[in-house]
């Protein structure tokens, strides 16, 4: 559903050992669904914060329990055409790359897996979509400098295949606050919208 990334600190030691911590922020009643937001920390062996992670999860059909349906979506592009527009090919073997990570769902390598989910191949990792995503902040707002870059939040409106190239559009709202939205050139379907990333 959503994914949401602040960094906390300066800098990281490539050689520190780090603690994730989760806990259920809110459960929202979307209707015919619910929307789970989960909260992670993430710290130092000594307790200094590193990253803030939030993502939502919809899960189908357990919605209309009469809770509360959230926060409107927000971050909406802006009406004109966007201050920048940044092409990020990916590969055809991109999700097998990706699954280096530890993601080994097979909706993103087994074609068979992803039909019963609907799609006629495997899909990119949302995570791996988010962060070309921040890539292109990086290095088309923040001049290639990542001690720049502090948060960034979007939501997952469509799957990136493998191999096709994603378009982030940035509106820039001021000198630390931009606009996102992403689709990919190929299809022209929107990827990622209500997207916003803070700069440093």
């Amino acid at each position: 559903g959503e994914q949401y990334l602040e960094i906390l600190c300066d800098e990281m030691s490539a050689t520190a050992k780090a603690t994730t911590t989760s806990r259920v922020k809110a459960v929202y009643d979307k209707g015919k669904g619910a929307l789970i937001v989960i909260e992670t920390m993430t710290s130092t062996e000594d307790g200094k914060p590193l990253f803030k992670n939030e993502y939502g999860i919809f899960v189908r059909g357990e919605g209309g329990f009469g809770g509360e349906s959230g926060p409107p979506a927000g971050n909406e592009a802006p009406d004109r055409k966007p201050d920048i527009s940044y092409e990020t090919p990916t590969l055809a073997h991109q999700a097998v790359l990706y699954r280096l990570c530890g993601d080994r769902n097979p909706l993103h390598i087994d074609p068979e897996f992803a039909g019963m989910a609907g799609f006629d191949r495997p899909i990119l990792h949302g995570l791996c979509t988010f962060g070309n995503i921040g890539r292109a902040v990086i290095e088309s707002v923040c001049d290639g400098d990542p001690t720049r870059f502090h948060s960034i939040k979007v939501r997952f409106a469509a799957p990136v295949m493998p191999g096709e190239t994603i378009v982030t559009d940035i509106w820039k709202e001021s000198d630390t606050e931009v606009i996102l939205s992403a689709r990919v050139k190929e299809r022209e379907v929107e990827v990622v919208k209500n997207g916003r990333a803070t700069i440093r």
